[in-house]
């Protein structure tokens, strides 16, 4: 005898009504941008590559532009995809827009695209546009320097000392205790757990324990049934950076596809032979290059899974005497629920990138300094006078001179371009929000909502010089480790590594990263109306309060 109930498709039904209910009365959000598009002439300040530029100064060509503008209107009035096919790009069979039209898309599950935002973008007419770009400049000149010899380098204290000094009105320098930014904290996370430890998460290096095989932690293999994901990574080689000629520059910006398959074995000029542990802002750049947007994430989640890590308390059957979790509130679970949120985490940022914000990425804002320094236009009151008074300019005109004589590029002079560690640069897609990160913002959140906060167990570790193997780390901070503040870290990771390839911001990650927040919150608040269980999440979100579904 059956014992479904006869009336399950109403009650289905029901439940569908009141995620939608939960949906339709969450509060409207303001999209606001920073007004860059009508406050500058020819778009200089926002994004166009892939469209046709001016070869004198590499400026968008004004029609080209209109093209774009039109077809985003367009799109946004009929909600399709058609009206992008009228965009005059720069290269025919180049490089494509990268789907203008996702964020237009609803989706069934959590908020809608249109009702999250972000905050706007620092221009480049102001310090915090200027300094951002300091940043990612500086990050360009230390990417082949190991993180576990920040503090022996000269060039790594001139970065930090430059960045206090020049730049010290910024409010989003990740600070050390006593309020400067240091040589322990350049280049990190904003978050809690992001200054603590080695650089790397202990989620990108670390393995199970698998006695079977005889392998440690040190081994840096993590089970994945009764395969291994092995934490060693295919890395680029060192000073392999690109577009730092300008004619190489031009032909990025209309469009020239120029990338790498790291499948391809004719591109070993370009990826290390070997394998190794991450260990810098270059290996790290690699890895954002060509990874899939939530692998880090379900790595983590397969980790955590096979170790002493616990579901948080709030979890339905942690003490059940007479069940355990699996379809609900079991490793099947968490390890689709940790993935299933990537991509609509994407929608909700690609309203942001395309319909909002349209920033100018730093190669792009490069290409505006550059033209300035090279007195083919004067930006003078449109860039804020820190960066093109900054003595780093010489510092990227003289590494750009030294790349382009040893690979025998352009007139073989320097430039104040950005190097940019992928030969194609930056994506077709605008700078704002970044979508690596805001897929790292959901995913995390999720691993925090379902395993419990307690101090990292086991050997802390970072890789050695060449990455052949795992150390352990010796600072003085080892024991203030934890689970959240490394999966805070594993997204700064992320986030950030795609700043040391050179195609986003620091406010890029900042603001993305709460932004993919936002977005898991919203989708555990409306799944948990559907499961016979009664579900608590709760856990310290990316600005320190507490959260509780």
């Amino acid at each position: 005898m059956s014992i479904v109930p006869p009336d399950r498709k109403t009650e289905a039904f029901d439940n569908r009504v009141q995620a939608a209910t939960i949906a339709k009365n969450r509060p409207d959000v303001m999209h606001m941008n920073n007004n860059e598009e009508i406050n500058f002439p020819n778009h200089i300040a926002n994004f166009s590559k892939g469209l046709p530029h001016n070869s004198t100064t590499g400026e968008v060509v004004p029609a080209a532009y209109t093209t774009y503008e039109t077809a985003l209107q367009n799109a946004l009035n009929t909600r399709s995809s058609a009206p992008f096919e009228t965009v005059q790009l720069g290269i025919p069979n180049g490089r494509k827009l990268v789907n203008p039209s996702a964020g237009l898309s609803f989706d069934l599950e959590g908020p809608d695209s249109h009702h999250v935002t972000i905050a706007k973008a620092p221009r480049i007419d102001t310090l915090e546009g200027a300094a951002e770009m300091a940043e990612v400049y500086w990050m360009s000149l230390l990417r082949d320097i190991n993180f576990t010899d920040y503090d022996e380098k000269d060039e790594v204290e001139d970065a930090v000392n430059a960045l206090n000094n020049e730049f010290s009105a910024y409010p989003n320098w990740p600070k050390s205790t006593g309020g400067n930014m240091t040589v322990k904290s350049v280049f990190r996370g904003n978050y809690l757990g992001d200054n603590v430890g080695p650089y790397i998460s202990q989620f990108m290096v670390r393995g199970n324990i698998d006695k079977v095989l005889g392998r440690d932690e040190k081994d840096g293999w993590v089970k994945f049934g009764t395969c291994s994901i092995d934490q060693r990574q295919v890395v680029a080689i060192k000073d392999s950076d690109f577009v730092t000629d300008y004619d190489e520059w031009l032909e990025v910006q209309n469009g020239r596809n120029r990338s790498v398959d790291p499948l391809n074995p004719g591109n070993n000029n370009y990826f290390d032979s070997e394998p190794c542990f991450l260990r810098n802002g270059r290996d790290l750049a690699t890895y954002v290059h060509f990874d899939a947007l939530y692998q880090a994430y379900c790595t983590a989640c397969l980790y955590l899974l096979r170790t002493e890590a616990e579901f948080a308390d709030g979890i339905p059957f942690k003490n059940s005497n007479k069940q355990e979790g699996f379809g609900t509130f079991g490793g099947p679970h968490i390890l689709s629920l940790v993935t299933e949120v990537a991509t609509r985490a994407l929608k909700a940022v690609w309203l942001q990138k395309y319909f909002v914000h349209r920033r100018l990425r730093p190669e792009a804002f490069a290409g505006l300094i550059n033209a300035h320094k090279a007195k083919k236009a004067d930006y003078t009151g449109k860039i804020d006078a820190s960066i093109l008074n900054s003595p780093l300019l010489d510092k990227i005109f003289e590494r750009n001179e030294k790349l382009n004589k040893k690979h025998n590029r352009g007139n073989k002079q320097g430039s104040y371009l950005l190097p940019l560690a992928f030969p194609e640069g930056s994506p077709i897609h605008p700078s704002y929000g970044a979508g690596h990160a805001t897929v790292a913002g959901a995913c995390v959140t999720i691993l925090k909502a379902w395993f419990k906060e307690k101090p990292m167990s086991g050997t802390i570790l970072e890789a050695n010089h060449d990455g052949t193997k795992l150390k352990e780390y010796q600072g003085n901070d080892k024991n203030q480790i934890t689970i959240h503040g490394e999966l805070n870290k594993l997204a700064a990771n992320v986030a950030i590594g795609r700043n040391m390839a050179g195609v986003h911001y620091r406010s890029d990650y900042i603001e993305s990263v709460q932004l993919g927040e936002r977005l898991a919150m919203g989708i555990l608040e409306e799944q948990k109306i559907n499961y016979s269980e009664i579900p608590t999440y709760q856990f310290t979100k990316f600005d320190r309060t507490t959260a509780t579904i």
